[in-house]
């Protein structure tokens, strides 16, 4: 062998040799995470900080962990704004139609979670027409279960002398008349969805007929929907409108004696979250992702009023555990995989109409409000 070639091979396999000692160095996730998301700091903080524990059990590292709440459709502008150089790793909640565009627009990152896990989570939910609960495309994953339905004050329902609330046609009573609180759908997802709920059950121009009437009943609009629930919790307002049920739960555990209603074919959430295209730390994105979908992930849910993404979990707890507690103001419900889902939310019409159905909102409700609430 020439001495060249000898020089050659010295040199390869010195390449590889400083390949292996990088690699070696490098940790298996980055030592910060991210987050950009409507959810609320009741489920996001109790989340990270179980995955914190998680990630200095399993590889070793400490991870520092920050999350910016806003209105999804704000959350979605700012992913569109960034442009692959986001300020965040990770989006989390709200509609699946907007992960979608963003998919499309190739501001997310593929997962790269375990197929055990994945396999464990069924591709859609609800009849007669199945939501799906992860991308097919592999973009997106649901990480909870969680119906977007009604918060109601009983004690100041009975003052006015209406009955519990059951259905959403209920909040159109006269005596509600300034009692009801509600989040333009522009500013939040739950109310969008719900909206287009009433949208797909009655037809476009009944819809908003009811919308209006709903509207003279409603006192004003509310800057975040996370403010819905307080509202009702502290006895000013009746009744909220589409309010997740886990805000709604956190009023409980914050003593206020309010009760929740999820009516037939309310939208159910999958929360969805993804890995935005560009995070400085991918790696630790997608773990947290996955510890989402591991059993000690889908039990911070399961005790905050949420339900199990997959149909292996139910919610459970000791008697008079915060779990029972939930599965107590749900009206009993451990899993929405024990029996047929009601749904006809279609979540290709509803991201073809997206800004239509906003626009629509405003014109036809918010800047006629005080016509409305006069008639």
């Amino acid at each position: 062998m020439s001495r060249k070639i000898i020089g050659l091979v010295f040199c390869f396999l010195l390449v590889v040799s400083s390949l292996m000692t990088v690699f070696a160095a490098q940790p298996a996730i980055e030592n910060e995470l991210v987050l950009i998301t409507p959810v609320s700091k009741f489920i996001v903080d109790a989340a990270l900080e179980k995955f914190k524990g998680y990630a200095q059990e399993r590889w070793g590292v400490s991870v520092k962990v920050s999350a910016s709440h806003d209105g999804t459709p704000t959350c979605y502008g700012k992913i569109v704004e960034w442009n692959g150089r986001p300020q965040a790793d990770i989006f989390w909640g709200g509609e699946s139609a907007l992960f979608d565009e963003l998919a499309k627009k190739n501001l997310l990152e593929k997962l790269q979670l375990s197929e055990e896990l994945m396999s464990l989570i069924p591709a859609e939910i609800g009849e007669p027409k199945p939501l799906p609960i992860k991308d097919p495309n592999g973009y997106w994953v649901g990480s909870t279960l969680e119906p977007y339905g009604l918060i109601y004050n009983p004690k100041l329902l009975k003052r006015l002398g209406v009955d519990e609330i059951k259905t959403w046609d209920d909040l159109l009573n006269p005596k509600l008349k300034g009692w009801v609180a509600q989040c333009t759908p522009d500013r939040s997802s739950s109310s969008h969805a719900s909206y287009e709920v009433i949208l797909q059950l009655l037809g476009w121009e009944k819809a908003w007929e009811w919308t209006e009437k709903l509207a003279a009943n409603t006192a004003n609009f509310s800057a975040r929907s996370r403010d819905v629930p307080s509202t009702v919790a502290k006895g000013e307002a009746a009744v909220g409108f589409a309010v997740p049920s886990y805000m709604a739960f956190e009023e409980v555990l914050a003593g206020y004696e309010v009760k929740y209603v999820a009516p037939d074919y309310c939208f159910i959430t999958c929360e969805p979250i993804a890995v935005i295209a560009g995070a400085k730390n991918s790696r630790t994105a997608q773990a947290f992702i996955e510890f989402l979908q591991m059993e000690e992930g889908q039990r911070v849910f399961m005790e905050r009023g949420l339900f199990p993404i997959t149909p292996r979990y139910r919610v459970f707890g000791a008697p008079g555990s915060t779990a029972e507690r939930a599965v107590e103001f749900t009206g009993g419900v451990r899993s929405f995989f024990d029996k047929p889902t009601k749904n006809i939310y279609d979540s290709e019409l509803a991201q073809e109409r997206y800004s239509e159905v906003n626009e629509t909102f405003r014109k036809r409700i918010v800047e006629r409000h005080n016509e409305l609430k006069k008639k």
